[in-house]
């Protein structure tokens, strides 16, 4: 199969090239730091971006949203939302 990318060095505005489910956990970051989040079920998202001090909550997230963010940890503690996927 060719990649119509493939000449393309990985960059933040490159398609993602590994997704994987995000299980929110209040200790435990993810797997890898993703560009974005998709948020397939609505609701909050608290998590914390990669170098930050603090958590931020993302509140009313629509169904089928992003967050285009580059979250280390989605912590369960203030996640409502369902269904995340990483993309990285």
């Amino acid at each position: 199969m060719s990649d119509e990318f493939d000449s393309l060095a990985q960059s933040s505005l490159t398609p993602s090239e590994h997704a994987f489910a995000v299980v929110p956990d209040d200790l435990t970051a993810l797997q890898s730091v993703p560009k974005y989040l998709y948020v397939g079920t609505g609701g909050a998202v608290a998590l914390r971006t990669m170098d930050a001090s603090s958590d931020v909550t993302f509140i009313n997230v629509p169904d089928g949203g992003y967050l285009y963010v580059r979250a280390q940890f989605v912590r369960a503690s203030g996640t409502t939302a369902t269904d995340i996927v990483a993309c990285a």
